[in-house]
């Protein structure tokens, strides 16, 4: 039977802190000690379990022995008193005399680890001294993991508030990138339509002034969601800006001031400069519209967007049917042009397929037949009152859940 390995200076190093021996015998106690020290281990002692408490709420012990039977305070009463003090790991220790399986219950019940019998026998002792070791150590251990952890949590808190914040900033740089919501004009109200599925989308609807009596409208969807489909909008917004006509596309320089470019060559050098950056992988679906409010007249180009739709006065509804490829996914890309006469009262409107593809709470799709009922519920109302309604009424169709999809749409309304 081979020997234990004796417990060396430093093993006994690695303890954070000294044993408490408690014991109203000061014999017990120096026997006790003098056994521990020999060991290597640095002692304290307390003669009662009232002046351990006392050294206990000045000095941390990793390792506390102490008697049961003692009087005032006992040793379980003590033990209760020591686990009060706070979630310190510690190894308690119970010698006794007792032999009950009662009693010896009542001792674990107050928070001791283990016993040992008086008189102890030394290698018994350093058995269970190695035992509560190895647990402290394990306790610390788990301590300082669940520090660390609870500081790398408290770290990403962090870095998720200024992530949380710097997106907010984002969506309403982006929500600047919409125009006025509402604008009128001698002939004709122009209103959008803009609410992002989370913190940042990939929609973009506006308008820009062409030349008296005339005006380019357009609703765009850039695939995806987020950071990078919002950073993409944000390009193209710059390509159709309303406030610098020079930057803008879909503008030629003319005589007296600009004119409307051929919508499917605007949609065609968009194409080149999407597919141009190797970087991004991004398309997008557009649809573009010159609109001269004098005669009602609207040239129109469709570039994989949903269908537009004419809601006339008389309350028929007609959705233009157009094929015709996403801008940036191949380079022979075909774009459709279409030509609509609208009169006074009827309204045009540009959508993007997060209107016609929103579930309800079954998952069952809008559709063009569902978006036509929401117009028809809608079609006393006008202007920025009619967008609210078809929100409204898609909020409704949803069940009160949040958008999976961006909600885009420009109307005009003719006087």
């Amino acid at each position: 039977m081979t020997s234990e390995k004796p417990i060396t200076k430093q093993d006994i190093r690695r303890s954070l802190a000294p044993v408490l021996v408690v014991d109203d015998s000061k014999a017990q106690r120096r026997l006790l000690t003098r056994t521990l020290e020999k060991w290597g281990y640095e002692t304290l002692e307390a003669a009662s379990g009232e002046e351990a408490i006392k050294l206990c709420k000045a000095t941390a012990f990793d390792i506390v022995i102490s008697d049961w039977l003692m009087p005032g305070m006992s040793g379980v009463e003590f033990c209760r008193a020591f686990r009060g003090l706070g979630d310190r790991p510690a190894f308690f220790l119970l010698l006794t005399a007792q032999t009950e399986r009662e009693i010896l219950a009542e001792g674990l019940e107050s928070g001791a680890d283990d016993f040992l019998s008086k008189p102890f026998n030394a290698v018994e002792l350093r058995a269970r001294l190695r035992a509560g070791r190895r647990i402290v150590e394990a306790q610390k251990a788990l301590s300082e993991k669940n520090l660390a952890l609870s500081q790398t949590l408290e770290e990403l808190s962090d870095a998720y508030a200024a992530i949380d914040r710097d997106l907010k900033g984002a969506r309403r740089f982006q929500e600047a990138l919409v125009p006025e919501r509402i604008v009128d004009l001698d002939r004709a109200q122009i209103s959008l339509l803009f609410r992002s599925s989370g913190h940042v989308g990939g929609d973009l609807v506006g308008y820009f002034p062409v030349r008296d009596g005339e005006m380019g409208v357009f609703s765009v969807d850039v695939s995806g969601h987020g950071v990078a489909s919002a950073l993409m909008t944000a390009r193209i917004a710059g390509f159709l800006s309303a406030t610098s006509p020079e930057r803008n596309i879909a503008l030629r320089k003319v005589d007296d001031g600009y004119a409307i470019a051929p919508l499917d060559e605007v949609c065609a050098q968009l194409n080149a400069l999407l597919l141009a950056d190797a970087d991004s992988d991004q398309y997008l679906t557009l649809s573009i519209a010159w609109v001269n409010l004098t005669e009602g007249r609207v040239r129109l180009c469709q570039a994989g967007h949903p269908s537009p739709v004419v809601q006339r006065r008389s309350g028929a509804i007609e959705f233009s049917e157009l094929w015709s490829t996403p801008v940036g996914l191949v380079e022979d890309a075909e774009f459709t042009i279409c030509d609509l006469d609208l009169s006074p009262g009827d309204r045009l409107i540009l959508y993007s397929d997060g209107v016609t593809e929103c579930p309800d709470p079954h998952d069952r799709l809008l559709d063009e037949s569902g978006f036509e009922i929401l117009l028809r519920e809608n079609s006393n109302l006008k202007g920025e009152h009619f967008m609210d309604g078809i929100l409204s009424s898609l909020i409704a169709f949803r069940g009160g859940q949040g958008f999976p999809d961006d909600i885009s749409a420009v109307c005009v309304e003719f006087h």
